[in-house]
């Protein structure tokens, strides 16, 4: 990824499926000063999806895709709109081959487990039943293997005995705030 240069901000887009918490406070990093990044458009593949409606409450360009045949659409929006670099937030689609190829090394995902441990779905019960003694988020690049791409960084925690579903996916949501943008951060200084 190219070194931040001068003041310009990297037009970024974020891909959310739910309610956005992420998306919130990647839009808030993103109006820092220092922050690397600008968001310019929100796409989500729901129009159920409450993240979206931040994208009212801080004028952001929002678009809603199926992605089952719309990628072409999605490629020239993200084209048309000059976005360089893709923000997964909570999203819950995997992106064509094709797709990650066009933006190769400038999509990045959050995922809530310490990867490689737990790719996919259903990572705290996972972390849970298995009697793990560390849980964690990481920020990864994307590729079209499914969280398989290059760590950027990762956050770890630990899994107290009274810890549930509940109070795991809590702890590891707030380290999930800090570490995006930090990840961010770190690609573009």
């Amino acid at each position: 990824m190219a070194k931040l240069t001068g003041l310009k901000k990297i037009k970024t887009a974020v891909f959310i499926s739910g309610t956005g918490s992420n998306l919130k406070n990647l839009i808030e990093f993103s109006r820092i000063k220092k922050s690397p990044i600008s968001i310019n458009l929100i796409i989500s593949n729901s129009n159920k999806a409450k993240g979206l409606n931040f994208a009212t409450q801080y004028k952001i360009k929002k678009k809603i895709f199926d992605f089952k045949d719309n990628e072409n659409d999605i490629l020239f929006l993200l084209k048309k709109d000059k976005i360089e670099f893709i923000c997964l937030a909570g999203f819950m689609k995997i992106l064509s081959k094709n797709f990650i190829k066009k933006f190769k090394g400038k999509i990045v995902n959050i995922h809530p487990s310490l990867l490689p441990k737990y790719k996919g779905l259903n990572t705290h019960s996972k972390a849970i039943n298995n009697k793990d003694k560390f849980s964690g988020c990481t920020v990864h690049y994307v590729t079209a293997e499914l969280d398989s791409g290059k760590i950027i960084l990762q956050q770890k925690i630990k899994i107290e005995a009274n810890d549930n579903l509940d109070s795991l996916a809590k702890k590891v949501l707030k380290q999930e705030y800090k570490l995006y943008p930090a990840a961010i951060n770190k690609i573009f200084n």
